[in-house]
């Protein structure tokens, strides 16, 4: 992207050249505006791209600026609308004092063109300042011999602003003694006198008030007061004369702080302390006085604060003699301030085309920049060089304007980089000058791919990942330069298992930095194989290539699933047959568990957590086989509860467990007996079961009881070789439909018979269900039980509250309960 730029810039450095060619020794073209002061910041001033002959969006592509020296910005261009704009506060006090036009000068480059445009704007005064005295209070002593007529000067008002907005008038507060007479000098300053109307008698009143207001002629109109304290006096009749009416001097600007400049004279042929003159800084600009101190007896003018002639050139004051009977005199005193060789040449970079194309043909613009002495005369003129060994050359543009540009071709394997100095030297004497110090950059062209430190990597990564972990990060290197070396990365497309590889991993860009997008899974795949572009920004870019192999590592993240027993869904407990007779090492079951890691991580043992029977059985470290540790005795109980943990070898191990139910009999029919012996838990609330649900379990167990008589009457016919189970009990608990009988939530995993039971105890009604008998995985041939004598019934029934209604229920479950037994 940078190369079509530098071509772009390359070809605008030409036009450049031959624009100033052609523009030689010709003046900036001039504009004026006018504006008020004190307008807001971002103010309309002019339409600048108007005058330009440019649109407003083009005043940055043509690097349109403000060049302007020695003081704050108070201008900014508005690139949006093309027009001038204040940059900040613009007080023309500040600017121009008191003169009556202020006009400032600045001048804007049209960089594309180096063309300099002057710029005049005047800044008009507003009323934004009121007059002031410099003294509030002040005190005038007046001989009471003093005949009407008398005039005395009073304290002047300043105002800085300009015209009608300056001061216009004073006026008088009433009294009977006085008036006020205004006088206009040859400079045109107002200044206020006090007119004594009527004969002073001090030994009636001693001492008078009156109060001297200033006006100006502004809108809306400003006015500042001062006190008067008229003191009576004694005879006193000769004033302070000076000398001189006016004092001059020069001075040097880099005279010595404390210098006396001159010393004022006044004499008064009065004697005593009516001839004692005290001398008085009397009209003197705010600002200019701290420079100067006044010593009250000699009269001598020395220096408080350094000058500088580039601040100020000329100060004015006038200086007030009062003798001890209040006679005043005045005098003007003039300071001129001498230029000195004291400041060095500026150098201002204006525009600085870097890095130049080592292909850029010769005259070719590279720096332009003003330089400029703030000095007056021979000690502002300013003369540029610079050394004669580097392959450029200095040219003077327009007024203190230079530029730098090539005086050959420039070779980048030569010299990638020239650190350019131009002296810039003053014709004072002694001469000043200023050094600055140019870093000039020779761009590259792109020919050198990114290249990568190896041609393929290999990264492992546990499972588990955070998402946003980073992964890995490459780095291709460039030798070329600056947008040639600069590398980004990417990844090419590819889909995994289905999805885009972008929805798994994702790259920086700019640093190269792998990350995963989601977490990783061990069981959902183990490697991850991508491609890695680098591609650097020249033009055209330049890549390589490089792949990448993810290899996903193991985490024990899978606990051991158990297969083998599977809980059943009704909430009851699976139940193990062991025979009486088993001898030790007898096989009662087998726990069957797997483990999705691999490795360590899915390596089982199983070990025997907990038993109602220590030592009766044992569990196969490995295989999960539940055996028999010892004859079973007659004191055993029926039902054993046997809690088998299945653990990993991960880091840190994972583990389930099983709750295995072992019945201990001879035989089936044993099973069944004693699980039948088995009470059930009656709950609290069927204690309050109400005599309409005694009636009614006991009607429906009637009629229960006369239907089951007529079936097994006919099953009896059929079967006359089958065995009756009669199995005895208060209440029966859920038997599963697939090869399980359970009570009182107790299964028994019976392979060997055919009929299944099933019966529930959640609700207060209960379904006996006989199914046609399932030969499949039984001990029972077809022969035996035959596949026509299939017998389904279903039977709802209420659980008896009293002994009586349950042992009618009781006597008729035994008869429907045929089981084919050999």
């Amino acid at each position: 992207m940078a190369a079509p730029h530098l071509r772009l810039q390359g070809r605008r450095l030409v036009l450049l050249c031959a624009l100033l060619g052609t523009l030689g020794e010709a003046r900036a073209t001039q504009i004026r505006y006018s504006m008020p002061e004190e307008l807001e910041k971002g103010s309309f001033v002019g339409n600048i791209s108007k005058d330009l002959g440019l649109e407003p969006r083009e005043l940055a592509e043509r690097g349109v600026r403000i060049m302007s020296r020695g003081r704050a910005q108070l201008f900014a261009l508005n690139a949006r609308s093309g027009s001038l704009v204040t940059a900040g506060r613009v007080d023309r006090e500040e600017l121009c004092a008191q003169s009556a036009r202020c006009v400032l000068s600045l001048k804007v480059l049209v960089e594309d063109k180096v063309k300099l445009y002057g710029v005049e704007i005047e800044i008009t005064d507003v009323n934004d300042n009121k007059p002031k005295f410099q003294v509030e209070n002040l005190e005038v002593k007046i001989n009471e011999i003093a005949a009407p007529g008398a005039r005395y000067p009073l304290p002047e008002a300043v105002d800085p602003d300009v015209g009608m907005n300056s001061l216009q008038s004073y006026q008088l507060s009433s009294n009977l003694h006085f008036s006020l007479d205004v006088q206009t000098g040859d400079d045109g300053a107002v200044r206020p006198e006090l007119v004594l109307e009527r004969a002073l008698d001090r030994e009636q009143e001693a001492v008078h008030h009156l109060i001297l207001t200033a006006l100006d002629g502004g809108e809306p109109r400003r006015s500042s007061t001062a006190h008067i304290r008229v003191t009576v006096l004694d005879t006193n009749d000769n004033a302070p004369v000076f000398a001189q009416p006016t004092y001059r001097v020069k001075v040097p600007e880099n005279v010595p702080q404390g210098t006396q400049l001159l010393a004022v004279r006044a004499s008064d042929p009065d004697e005593g302390a009516n001839g004692k003159v005290v001398y008085k800084f009397w009209k003197i600009n705010e600002e200019q006085s701290p420079f100067f101190v006044l010593n009250e007896t000699t009269g001598e003018i020395s220096i408080a604060k350094s000058l500088d002639y580039e601040e100020c050139s000329f100060y004015e004051m006038e200086i007030q003699a009062e003798d001890g009977g209040g006679l005043k005199g005045r005098a003007k005193v003039l300071i001129s301030v001498e230029d000195v060789n004291d400041n060095r040449p500026e150098v201002t970079i204006a525009s600085l085309f870097s890095p130049v194309r080592e292909d850029a043909p010769q005259g070719t613009v590279v720096v332009l920049f003003n330089a400029h002495d703030r000095d007056s005369g021979k000690n502002g003129q300013v003369v540029c060089s610079i050394s004669n060994s580097l392959p450029f050359k200095l040219e003077n543009s327009v007024d203190d304007y230079y530029r730098l540009t090539t005086a050959q071709t420039l070779d980048r394997e030569k010299a990638s980089e020239y650190n350019i100095t131009v002296r810039a030297t003053d014709r004072g004497n002694p001469a000043l000058s200023t050094e600055i110090h140019i870093a000039l950059k020779v761009a590259d062209i792109n020919d050198n791919p990114p290249a990568f430190s190896r041609a393929s990597y290999s990264v492992y990564l546990p499972e588990n990942n955070p998402k946003g972990t980073s992964i890995f990060m490459l780095s291709a290197l460039d030798p070329d330069n600056d947008e040639n070396a600069r590398v980004t990365y990417s990844l090419a497309e590819d889909t995994i298992q289905g999805a885009p590889l972008s929805s798994f991993v994702s790259i920086n860009s700019d640093t190269g930095v792998l990350y995963a997008l989601q977490s990783f899974d061990y069981e959902q795949f183990r490697d991850l194989q991508l491609w890695v572009t680098a591609s650097d920004s020249g033009d055209p870019p330049l890549s390589s290539n490089a792949s990448l192999t993810i290899f996903v590592l193991d985490q024990n993240d899978n606990a051991p699933e158990i297969l083998y027993p599977t809980l059943p869904t009704d909430g009851s407990t699976g139940v193990e047959l062991a025979p009486r007779s088993a001898e030790p090492g007898y096989l009662v079951t087998k726990v069957v568990a797997v483990d999705r890691d691999s490795g360590q991580n899915a390596w089982l043992s199983y070990r025997l957590l907990k038993a109602s029977e220590p030592g009766l059985f044992s569990v196969g470290l490995h295989t999960g086989e539940v055996r028999t540790a010892r004859a079973l005795l007659d004191r055993d109980a029926l039902k054993q509860s046997l809690v088998v943990a299945v653990q990993d070898h991960g880091q840190p191990p994972l583990s389930a467990t099983v709750t295995l139910t072992v019945a201990v009999a001879d035989s089936i029919p044993a099973v069944l007996a004693d699980l039948g012996h088995l009470k059930p838990s009656v709950e609290a609330d069927e204690a309050d079961l109400t005599l309409y649900l005694v009636v009614a379990v006991a009607t429906v167990s009637c009629v229960f009881l006369a239907f089951v008589i007529v079936l097994l009457a006919l099953r009896l016919r059929r079967w006359h070789h089958s065995r009756l189970l009669h199995s005895a009990g208060d209440r029966l608990s859920g038997m599963p439909a697939s090869h399980l009988v359970g009570i009182d939530g107790v299964q028994a995993f019976l392979q060997t018979y055919s009929h299944e039971v099933s019966l529930t105890t959640d609700s207060r009604k209960s379904h006996l269900i006989f199914p046609q008998p399932n030969y499949a995985d039984t001990l029972i041939s077809q022969e035996s039980c035959g596949k026509n004598a299939s017998l389904l019934t279903s039977v709802d029934f209420q659980e008896c509250k009293d002994e009586a209604a349950c042992a009618q229920v009781s006597s008729v479950l035994p008869l429907a309960v045929p089981l084919c037994l050999r």
